[in-house]
């Protein structure tokens, strides 16, 4: 079935998250690398860090205010459709996402100022969100 017809779980981390902006040829700092979930990105251009709020120093360029939902999976690599079945419901929803990838799954960050729109949109989508603690 494609993903653009599928209900989906998704469990509601309890962690505030911060994306972090560094410059391209930063090194990776040892404190991006701590917490349950994190998400280090470079490019040409920059150094992203996705990171549990509490883990970041001062004094950085960053956007502060994340929650982030796990997407139930593990989903093969050559699945259509997962994030637009979650995207469109969040786009409908005036909702701003920052999507985050892995080999098993996907995880969308949303503005906390944003979270019960997104919650909102996604259930009136058919899709089921879970509170927990944990990433596991």
């Amino acid at each position: 079935m494609p993903g653009a017809q599928r209900s989906f779980e998704l469990s509601l981390l309890a962690e505030t998250f911060t994306i972090c902006h560094l410059a391209a040829d930063a090194a990776v700092p040892e404190w991006a690398t701590q917490g349950q979930f994190f998400s280090i990105t470079r490019t040409s251009e920059e150094l992203s860090v996705i990171v549990d709020t509490a883990l970041v120093p001062a004094g950085l360029r960053t956007k502060i205010t994340w929650r982030a939902m796990k997407v139930h999976g593990p989903f093969d690599l050559s699945e259509v459709g997962v994030l637009a079945a979650l995207v469109q419901p969040l786009a409908d929803a005036g909702v701003s996402v920052f999507a985050v990838s892995t080999f098993d799954t996907d995880f969308l960050l949303v503005q906390c100022s944003q979270l019960r729109e997104a919650i909102s949109g996604l259930r009136n989508a058919a899709h089921t969100i879970h509170e927990v603690k944990t990433i596991s």
